[in-house]
């Protein structure tokens, strides 16, 4: 029989974990929150390669609310953010709420009763009024579909599921992928191998990573008088949206970020030819720009070698590219980034009328009004969804917006005497239109290919604005926008909002 509760939060990362802790400062402590894996932590319990931190500050990369005066760096790694979310689940008393090993294999509407049924493991397991899917963008790995792959003898693994079983010393490696993940794992194991070759698609940028230790006195201070951290937060937050106004507004604004990635390489690279193949041919910005000081340096390491021709083939011993050379490794890594656009739709949410969200979405395009609500699926709330990503801050900062906005569209419901809460269509082709529009004008469609696009070049992933606009958009949900329902002896009354 399934267990019945108000509330499901799917996923305890970031965006389950402020869902929960909203929750429970707004008074509502019956929601559950379902975790397939035996800990908390999402995204930072998965990634454990050498290496791994945040690019973020580390004063933005927490909740403002609970902020952490002992971060021991400006880029905290990842121990150190894991270590915090399991400090939020202690003091916030969120571990009975906790349900581990529950993955959620699907969840559809019921339209009589107006509730959710969940199915985790395959089983009908419970029954609740509301559906938060806190489950992260960065979430399944991707691994590029190679010729002769699985005819590889020796390991492979992605750096999201790092086999830290498997010793890499004094072995040849390959690693594919030029990403965010490689530019901090690739320093740190090519002192250790014997042969590593880097296989690049597409150079990016990468800029200095001022990433300086924090002092114990500085620390100190943080925790005696918490009006200096949030003083250095509120510095550091006005100066990413300063510079999300040359990625959202004036691309041409990014020139001076650009000129200040080209000295970094000029200072770091000294071979020319080298240079040239780090040098990207698209505007700073249009992909992820990377943070760091040792990436360039690892690079011009004797037993390193940066391979640009494309591959075509895996054999069972090595790598094959178009030039018709083959490079014999034991060992692949790759730094291929994750699969985002199949995260929410690998859940099969099913809401009116027996309606998938992949169907709709296949169909209408990638979402969300807010990137929050989609239409057709009541009670029903995504934690960053379609185009609520970042480029330039902390996504952290749109995941308090939006655990925010549920506690408050729940109060909403409260208030009216509603059972479900449903965003109006035309509210959401009105969102979605004008986030296209605008980001037609931003640095992100300025020609280059990128995760943030689907097979189509349609930007479904990021936010176009600076984050303040997304704060205000999000305050409170406007109950013009929603069709509130009352049910009462088991039928549907739409209420006058």
């Amino acid at each position: 029989m399934a267990e019945v509760t108000d509330v499901v939060v799917i996923g305890s990362g970031f965006s389950g974990i402020c869902t929960a802790i909203q929750l429970k400062r707004a008074g509502r402590h019956d929601f559950v929150i379902l975790e397939k894996a035996d800990d908390i932590g999402g995204t930072w319990r998965d990634n454990t390669y050498p290496g791994c931190a945040c690019d973020v500050p580390s004063h933005l990369y927490s909740f403002s609310f609970e902020p952490n005066p002992r971060w021991s760096r400006m880029f905290s790694s990842q121990d150190e953010i894991w270590q915090y979310l399991r400090h939020c689940v202690d003091a916030y008393g969120l571990a009975p709420h906790l349900r581990f090993g529950a993955d959620v294999t699907g969840a559809r509407f019921d339209e009589d009763s107006g509730r959710w049924r969940v199915d985790v493991n395959g089983l009908d397991a419970f029954d609740c009024r509301i559906l938060v899917a806190g489950v992260g963008a960065l979430h399944h790995p991707k691994i590029p579909d190679l010729p002769g792959l699985a005819s590889f003898a020796g390991t492979t693994f992605h750096s999201a599921r790092w086999r830290h079983d498997h010793d890499l010393t004094g072995r040849a490696v390959a690693v594919i992928g030029t990403g965010a993940s490689s530019v901090q794992f690739v320093p740190q194991i090519a002192p250790r191998v014997a042969r590593l070759d880097l296989y690049q698609r597409t150079p990016a940028w990468v800029t200095p990573k001022p990433d300086p230790p924090i002092a114990a006195d500085r620390q100190q201070l943080y925790a005696r008088r918490p009006a200096t951290q949030r003083a250095m937060r509120s510095l550091l937050y006005w100066a990413l949206e300063a510079r999300g106004i040359g990625f959202t507004t004036t691309p041409k604004a990014m020139r001076l970020l650009e000129r200040e990635a080209r000295t970094h390489l000029h200072r770091q690279v000294a071979d020319a030819d080298l240079r040239a193949r780090l040098t990207p041919h698209y505007q700073i910005g249009c992909k992820r720009v990377l943070l760091s000081d040792d990436f360039y340096p690892s690079l011009q390491r004797d037993n390193v070698h940066l391979v640009t021709e494309p591959i075509s083939e895996v054999t069972p011993h090595g790598i094959g590219t178009v030039d018709g050379v083959q490079r014999d490794v034991d060992t692949i890594i790759f730094g291929t980034g994750f699969d985002v656009s199949a995260n929410l739709v690998r859940l099969d949410l099913v809401g009116r009328g027996g309606r998938s969200l992949g169907d709709v979405w296949a169909e209408e395009g990638i979402g969300a009004h807010l990137g929050i609500t989609v239409s057709g699926f009541p009670n029903l709330f995504l934690l960053l969804g379609p185009n609520t990503g970042l480029g330039h801050t902390s996504v952290v900062f749109m995941i308090e917006s939006q655990a925010r906005y549920v506690t408050r569209a729940l109060d909403l419901m409260d208030s009216s005497g509603a059972s479900t809460i449903e965003v109006r269509a035309e509210a959401q082709q009105r969102f979605v239109h004008r986030v296209q529009s605008r980001l037609d004008r931003t640095v992100w469609q300025s020609g280059c290919r990128s995760w943030y696009l689907d097979e189509n070049g349609r930007n479904f992933t990021i936010w176009p604005h600076v984050t303040w606009r997304y704060w205000l958009r999000t305050r409170r949900p406007r109950p013009a926008d929603f069709v509130l329902e009352e049910r009462r002896a088991g039928s549907p009354q739409t209420a006058a909002m």
